[in-house]
């Protein structure tokens, strides 16, 4: 069996593609998920879907869809979008790909730095207590 150029870039998520996860409503698309991200989606079904139309508007009209919600379940109909997630300190963009499917929003933008540590001061160690303060 030989296998095209487009099979090859076919993006599956629980073996199903991209197309077939798109025309399935989000409560269809949530029997795909894992429990937790299941009772997320129905739950706040009502939030996720006003999410999704007004991301689309936005988007038609160019507008940065900037958002708080880092607890949104990724789901098909925002793959391929641009969304500003805040951290706590600034928007942090963050581009929507089929890989990202089920996971939340919060987990891309990230909210911590790693910690970069100065040089020691005087005193810090028994040897530099006895150094001379030029």
């Amino acid at each position: 069996m030989v296998t095209t150029e487009l099979e090859k870039k076919k993006e599956y998520y629980r073996g199903k593609t991209l197309e077939e996860l798109q025309q399935l409503d989000i409560r269809e698309f949530a029997k795909y998920l894992t429990s937790r991200e299941r009772r997320s989606v129905l739950r706040n079904f009502d939030v996720v879907e006003k999410f999704v139309k007004s991301s689309r508007e936005k988007q038609s009209r160019n507008k940065p869809i900037k958002t708080h919600l880092r607890d949104l379940v990724i789901v098909p109909g925002l793959v391929g979008m641009v969304v500003q997630v805040y951290n706590g300190r600034v928007f942090l963009q963050v581009r929507i790909t089929t890989e990202m499917l089920g996971h939340r929003l919060g987990e891309f933008a990230l909210t911590r730095k790693k910690v970069q540590h100065g040089a020691p001061g005087i005193g810090a160690t028994k040897s530099s207590a006895s150094a001379s303060v030029k």
